[in-house]
């Protein structure tokens, strides 16, 4: 596999773009190798500048549910840019992308469009922290909302990657105001409300984790959370900017019967556009200006090209009843694939699937929260991830990401997926 023209662009990079990328994980620090760069994408695959084509798990991190460039949704992208790609007013349009939003997922009454799933998260506690008039948060080790200054406490995603899970810049005030549970620990998540009795305006949740890898919530800790926020008067917020619309049709919340006061959104509502959402309950909903008092505002919200994106993107999902078990049927048979090799070679590989999320920890697990994610061997995984894109297997650069499957991926993607795994685990 030659990739002398994605190297030659990585160094140009490096001299202008921050470590050469506009996003961490995409440097392929941890994995061993400059980054692949990539021309174009159609379906299940990816091709990169030197010529070289990919079967994807990545799906620019979550979006591509439909696949790469779905003909439909480049189409309906295409009609709304010859009309203007933005106006900074109002389109029946976001009144037609609320009005499926909340036709769908269980909890939402009210909802704004925003720019990204960063932009989601920090409004929504924005927004609790007024609507509660308290001042702290609760977040989860290895749980990643964004790179908000209140987030970057035990984050996960690429700053745990990059083995930097709390960033320089963020305010010590900031920090304070942010307190950090276990995931799948309803006890630590007691004594912090105990410790802090009255001042916690929010719990802030993936409710299956994505960004230390897939783990999912264990039985009952979901529902422990909504019913401790109930009793002590804390809003709950689902983030489902990665889920929303991928485990279930509804999100998570659908998926376990858990109904959060806010949920972001994010990923695939855009169809692959820059997107986001946050919403919830219409008491709480509306003290958000220009109806109330708490204030966010953006330029580009809202945008057509997105809107249009999103839209038809949950359009052909709606269409198609059997979306959703054809999706698991994939996912399943990947997975199943993947677990023939573990039980075979009796290798200590941990495999955590939620729907068509998913992720194998190189570690003997079980990988339930942030600790026993963090022990998995990162080594092994960049000679397991290096293998697998010589083979012609895009995974995401990283132990700590979760995988994507997408409709458009075949039988005989999958199964060249499992037999270049055997392969390259063969080695290991």
């Amino acid at each position: 596999m030659r990739t002398t023209t994605s190297d030659a662009l990585f160094g140009r990079a490096k001299t202008i773009i921050p470590g050469g990328v506009n996003s961490p994980v995409r440097a392929f620090a941890s994995v061993g190798r400059n980054p692949l760069f990539i021309a174009k994408a159609a379906g299940s695959r990816i091709t990169d500048v030197d010529g070289n084509e990919y079967i994807d798990y990545v799906g620019s991190w979550g979006p591509m549910i439909l696949g790469h460039a779905h003909p439909r949704v480049i189409e309906a992208v295409r009609k709304a840019a010859l009309d203007g790609t933005s106006y900074g007013a109002p389109t029946e349009l976001e009144i037609r992308m609320a009005e499926r939003i909340i036709g769908i997922v269980p909890s939402i009454e009210m909802v704004r469009m925003v720019n990204s799933g960063t932009e989601a998260t920090m409004s929504a506690i924005r927004l609790a922290r007024a609507f509660t008039g308290r001042e702290k948060i609760i977040k989860f080790e290895g749980c990643y909302h964004g790179h908000g200054d209140a987030f970057l406490i035990k984050a996960g995603s690429g700053a745990m990657t990059l083995g930097v899970p709390d960033s320089p810049g963020v305010p010590g005030g900031v920090a304070s105001g942010t307190l950090t549970a276990a995931y799948n620990s309803l006890p630590s998540v007691q004594a912090l409300v105990d410790a802090n009795r009255g001042a916690v305006a929010a719990i802030i949740v993936e409710p299956v984790v994505g960004n230390m890898g897939c783990v999912p919530p264990q039985p009952g800790f979901l529902e422990g959370l909504r019913a401790l926020c109930t009793k002590e008067g804390i809003l709950l917020i689902f983030d489902e900017v990665m889920t929303g619309f991928r485990v279930a049709r509804g999100g998570a919340q659908e998926l376990y019967g858990i109904k959060p006061d806010l949920t972001t959104l994010g990923k695939i509502i855009g169809g692959g556009l820059p997107v986001g959402a946050y919403g919830g309950r219409k008491d709480i909903m509306a003290m958000v200006a220009p109806a109330g008092p708490m204030y966010q505002a953006g330029t580009l919200s809202g945008n057509p090209l997105a809107m249009a994106a999103g839209f038809e993107t949950l359009s052909i999902i709606k269409e198609d009843p059997a979306f959703y078990t054809r999706l698991e049927a994939k996912s399943a048979r990947l997975a199943a694939g993947m677990q023939a090799i573990i039980d075979g070679a009796g290798l200590p590989l941990v495999q955590n699937r939620v729907g068509a999320m998913f992720t194998t920890f190189f570690t003997k697990g079980p990988v339930t929260d942030y600790t026993s994610a963090a022990v998995a061997d990162r080594a092994k995984f960049g000679v397991f991830f290096r293998g697998m894109l010589e083979r012609g297997i895009n995974f995401a650069p990283s132990q700590f990401e979760a995988g994507f499957m997408s409709i458009a991926h075949t039988d005989e993607d999958i199964d060249r997926t499992v037999a270049a795994a055997k392969d390259v685990m063969s080695a290991i």
